[in-house]
């Protein structure tokens, strides 16, 4: 049977305007907010930095410079073990946040911690936000080289192993920016000072840029 013009005008127009209502909800999802919790340590929270030069700080300044519409809430505490920031973990992350940057392991590392514990402890906080539906962008640590190659592999294993099993983006070693630079550490040697935050935001800036349009 052929179709009268008056039935083509009709179907093209409601074409058109099934296509404008798509493009239209694209757009809406695209403006939305993000919401991204850094939920990690000190190299998160911004040990001994002013608030508005620490890692999330920076890291949100630089990301709305680029167009990029989020929030960025700092969820790192000073100090905080895996075992710490998985008895946290549930209440600390809002139920309307998009994804998580999850840095945690440094301080079981310097506590000598049997890297069993870390690997348990970080996968079961990649389940319980996997079920909450929650992105995850995990950040490596590597162990220091003083406490000898079976605990070195051991440890920095843990984190290459998790992102290929929950198929999860990487950013392999968190201080790569700033270990070993006394120009970019504080005094001790570890924590990083403002301009190796801003170095360190410059390098996995690609990568969460990356991350958050997967998230969109």
């Amino acid at each position: 049977m052929k179709l009268t013009y008056v039935s083509q005008t009709a179907l093209a127009i409601r074409a058109l305007l099934a296509a404008a209502l798509l493009s239209g909800m694209g757009s809406m999802a695209s403006a939305r907010t993000l919401t991204l919790v850094a939920f990690g340590d000190s190299l998160t929270a911004g040990y001994l930095l002013p608030q508005d030069k620490g890692f999330v700080a920076v890291l949100e300044r630089r990301l709305k410079a680029d167009g990029h519409d989020l929030t960025v809430i700092n969820g790192g505490v000073s100090g905080d073990t895996t075992a710490d920031g998985l008895a946290r973990l549930d209440w600390t992350i809002p139920d309307d946040t998009d994804g998580v940057i999850l840095e945690l392991g440094a301080n079981d590392m310097l506590r000598g911690l049997d890297p069993a514990l870390p690997r348990a402890n970080l996968k079961e906080m990649i389940q319980r936000l996997k079920t909450r539906k929650l992105a995850v962008f995990l950040v490596g640590m590597k162990a220091q080289r003083n406490f000898g190659p079976t605990y070195v592999e051991a440890f920095d294993s843990i984190y290459p192993d998790l992102a290929k099993e929950f198929n999860l983006p990487l950013y392999p070693f968190f201080l790569a920016s700033t270990a070993g630079n006394p120009a970019l550490s504080l005094q001790d040697g570890l924590h990083p000072n403002a301009q190796g935050i801003e170095k360190m935001v410059e390098d996995i800036l690609p990568q969460i840029e990356d991350f958050l349009a997967k998230l969109r």
